[in-house]
């Protein structure tokens, strides 16, 4: 079931998604070489709950983490490590979810370690068009499948991969709710877009196959031709006014 949200439980979740966006700005100037990905984890779960969130990610079907630190060739659900240490040109995905008085906010940025090589980067600039360009669909009376197109239709030109097993999602009292929001898709199919819903629109895009594989551990998720990857996040409100980023960093 898609819900409808009022605009009193719309602005809940933007306060959420404000410490989601703080949080990950608060990573970001923090990540640099020689440190380990769960010293970024203590450190977003301590920024978190000092402010009087919950890191939802803890505890979610067993999942260890605060958040997930996805490096370089992982795509999605690292698991945070004293011995994954950062170097120099590495790339960090931080996807998080933060609860704030039962309302959560998603979001994900994928950051350079240092410098990045070219490529690298323009696989990052190019993925998080591919978020805006979504976004930019997300309007009243659209489809979910015009999200995905957009978002597909941007990377697509650059020979990069989009994973079709991960999904966005909508997003309120539960970390995952209907719809499912694919970074896929044709123009005009899928559930229409009506105002009041909140979605998680989150391209994952890798510089080489979408082919992917599933680590031991049971949660990272890795490129099979070990091959870099991209991952960018917002929550996002569809109001009569157009699409309005909960999670938006200053």
């Amino acid at each position: 079931m898609i819900n409808i949200r009022t605009p009193e439980e719309i602005e809940k979740i933007a306060r959420a998604g404000k410490l989601t966006a703080d949080t990950l700005s608060f990573l970001a100037q923090n990540i640099k070489p020689g440190i380990s990905t769960l010293d970024i984890d203590r450190m977003a779960e301590k920024y978190i709950r000092d402010r009087g969130g919950i890191p939802s990610e803890k505890g979610y079907y067993g999942y260890p983490g605060s958040i997930c630190a996805s490096v370089n060739e992982v795509v999605v659900h690292g698991i945070p490590s004293a011995r994954k240490i950062l170097r120099k040109g590495d790339i960090i995905s931080l996807d998080l979810v933060v609860e704030l008085n039962g309302y959560m906010g998603d979001s994900c940025i994928t950051v350079p370690v240092g410098h990045c090589s070219k490529k690298v980067a323009q696989l990052l600039k190019v993925t998080e068009e591919s978020l805006y360009a979504g976004i930019k669909q997300a309007v009243v009376g659209n489809h979910i499948g015009d999200i995905g197109h957009a978002v597909e239709s941007t990377v697509k030109p650059y020979g990069y991969g989009v994973l079709r097993d991960y999904v966005g999602h909508g997003i309120g009292t539960e970390m995952h709710e209907d719809p499912e929001v694919p970074n896929y898709g044709q123009p005009g199919h899928g559930p229409i877009l009506e105002e009041g819903m909140v979605i998680c629109i989150e391209p994952m895009i890798t510089m080489g196959s979408p082919d992917t594989y599933t680590l031991r551990d049971g949660w990272g998720v890795v490129t099979y031709d070990g091959l870099p990857s991209a991952h960018f996040e917002h929550t996002v409100a569809i109001t009569k006014d157009g699409p309005r980023i909960l999670t938006m960093r200053s």
